[in-house]
């Protein structure tokens, strides 16, 4: 039986649940559960029906795909060339036309790049095995090979603390879908391998939006290094990419059906086509609706606690907060008073001044991103004839790894593995190196701990 036929019913807890609408509950409960391996097929069981219906992209003889991958890298670079001689001839941005919009890309991508590297975790049982070598390699990096410097998630999550980005309420459920096709993917590899080193494959191709967005971040005083990271390491030289084709071909069977495998393989890249990518989330920003929708989601805590003393148009803001349909009207009372400027420097509005700066009355009530949306949108068309035109870039630290031998994990690891041989030391190691676990001090600990054993063991 094929992977689409051979699972039985789904279980009860994907049953209950409308994929369509429900996709953050499952995202969690595969990143959270002990056992998620029932959950895990029946989502992906339903999602590679999804990308069967979609367009085969990749060539039919395996023996070409080195080839096929350079060629993809060449035809990117020439695109980002071009882009950069747009740029340098003075065209605009072509992804992130303010800040704001920058910020809402990064905490909408934020479920896929918090798991970044969990569809391989389900190989982590087969180091021993040379031809899983570039997929583990593949996903030992994605760990930082366990130094918090360069670990993605624990760089992502510092990314987002900067710009007050961890409020997870404002991403919308089909954000969760890749990350949560990773998570099952991660979990069920001993079944779905062909889908994982597929899936493996289409992810690790180095797209034109990487190199857009991390020149557009950093123009916009946002460090890119997250996305710079990956440009490096994708590359189709030695990077990510390469080794994604060369574990197709180690992997590929020499006696059984090859051309099922191929299949499986297949359908496991066109899982990256599922979902809204990068680009649609970047052209579906709208400033005005997402400001909106931030008032929406603050009005509840609100529309209670403003005294009567000022009114608008004859209403107080009590009243106006009163129901979402009034937001809009709202807006346009503080336009039409004055209190707000558009195209003009938000500074001089007297509304955003309530909000940010020294002795704001309103201090602490907005986020920094909300903050954003706020002033990007009184800004408008004007733009700040002092806006930097470089901005600093990450600096990787030399300082030493953290000791951490006083958290509670990193002691009960210890423990576990005191008085055990290497071999017996891989099996208490590899759940740390989980999506869950892996940026935490005892998933670091372990990760630096199984990449030495691997080296020395046979």
């Amino acid at each position: 039986m094929t992977v689409l036929t051979r699972l039985q019913a789904a279980p009860a807890q994907l049953q209950s649940m409308n994929c369509a609408g429900n996709i953050r509950p499952i995202y969690q409960a595969l990143l959270d559960e002990e056992n998620p391996q029932p959950l895990a097929q029946a989502f992906l069981q339903e999602h590679l029906q999804h990308a069967a219906q979609l367009p085969d992209p990749l060539p039919q003889d395996p023996a070409t795909w080195h080839a096929w991958v350079t060629a993809h890298c060449a035809d990117v670079a020439g695109q980002y060339a071009q882009y950069l001689q747009q740029r340098k001839a003075g065209g605009p941005r072509q992804f992130f036309a303010c800040k704001a919009q920058a910020l809402y890309f990064l905490q909408a991508v934020a479920p896929t790049k918090l798991v970044d590297g969990a569809w391989l975790c389900g190989l982590l049982p087969h180091w021993q095995d040379p031809r899983f070598a570039g997929l583990l390699c593949t996903y030992l990096e994605e760990l930082g090979e366990g130094n918090p410097a360069q670990n993605h998630v624990v760089i992502y999550r510092k990314l987002l603390a900067e710009h007050d980005l961890q409020d997870s309420t404002a991403i919308a459920d089909e954000r969760y879908l890749q990350g949560a096709l990773q998570l099952a993917l991660g979990a069920c590899a001993a079944d779905y391998l062909p889908e994982v080193i597929g899936y493996n494959l289409g992810y690790e191709q180095l797209p034109l939006h990487l190199l857009i967005s991390s020149y557009e971040l950093s123009e916009l005083g946002i460090d890119p290094y997250y996305f710079t990271l990956h440009v490096t390491i994708d590359n189709a030289s030695t990077g990510h990419a390469q080794k994604a084709v060369q574990a197709v071909l180690d992997l590929l069977p020499i006696e059984a059906d090859r051309a099922d495998f191929l299949r499986r393989v297949s359908l496991g890249y066109r899982l990256n086509d599922l979902g809204q990518g990068s680009r649609a989330i970047i052209e579906g920003f709208d400033l005005e609706r997402e400001l909106l929708a931030m008032f929406e989601r603050k009005r509840p805590f609100g529309q209670h606690m403003h005294s009567d003393y000022c009114r608008f148009e004859g209403q107080t803001v009590n009243q106006w907060l009163s129901a979402p349909e009034r937001l809009p009207g709202f807006l346009q009372a503080l336009q039409n008073k004055g209190w707000i400027k558009r195209n003009e420097d938000p500074q001089g509005s007297r509304f955003f001044q309530l909000i940010d700066g020294d002795g704001a009355a309103m201090f602490g009530v907005f986020s920094a991103y909300e903050k954003q949306l706020i002033h990007d949108w009184i800004a408008a068309d004007w733009t700040s004839p002092n806006a930097p035109k470089t901005v600093r870039r990450h600096t990787q630290s030399s300082a030493p790894l953290p000791v951490c031998d006083e958290d509670p994990d990193v002691q009960q690891l210890n423990a576990s593995l005191e008085g055990k041989d290497g071999i017996a030391q891989m099996p208490i190691l590899i759940p740390w190196l989980a999506p869950a676990r892996h940026a935490h001090p005892a998933g670091l600990l372990a990760t630096r701990r199984f990449i030495e054993l691997k080296s020395r063991l046979p």
